[in-house]
């Protein structure tokens, strides 16, 4: 129908012309109530944004130098971060002369990986940023708990 006709009955009817698919040819509209529309798409937005689960990011921070028992509690509380279904940032924070022997931090990352292997999985490589190496462990695959 011509664009007149299709505003004279929206006008009859109290609605809006609405304009749906603008590259059709011809172009489409509908009849709607635009208020009611809007109401409804951001209903249907905010739904979706409270469906979203977003990932959450723990740290744990370690130094070359932590003791034994130390590493044990922090290994405790990544497990449970973990379980939980967060992810674990693992830093070793390197103070003073500590940073020219990296490959210390970078064995201890590895045992800590191994230690947290039936929960947890390597997602970032131990890397150097600033005067830390970081590690990122992400829940393993079949022990999603959520």
């Amino acid at each position: 129908m011509t664009p007149t006709e299709a505003l004279r009955l929206a006008q009859e009817k109290d609605l809006d012309l609405v304009e749906v698919a603008p590259n059709a040819k011809p172009p489409v509209c509908r009849l709607l109530d635009y208020g009611k529309y809007q109401y409804e798409q951001a209903k249907r937005e905010k739904q979706a944004r409270r469906a979203q689960k977003t990932i959450e990011v723990k740290e744990v921070r370690l130094r070359p130098k932590t003791g034994e028992h130390d590493t044990e509690v922090r290994l405790r509380a990544a497990r449970k971060f973990l379980l939980s279904g967060a992810k674990v940032k693992v830093r070793v924070r390197f103070r003073g002369r500590e940073i020219y022997h990296p490959e210390v931090a970078r064995e201890q990352l590895a045992e800590f990986a191994k230690r947290l292997s039936d929960v947890g999985e390597v997602e970032t490589r131990p890397n150097m940023e600033g005067r830390s190496l970081l590690m990122i462990l992400a829940p393993a695959s079949g022990s999603k708990s959520s």
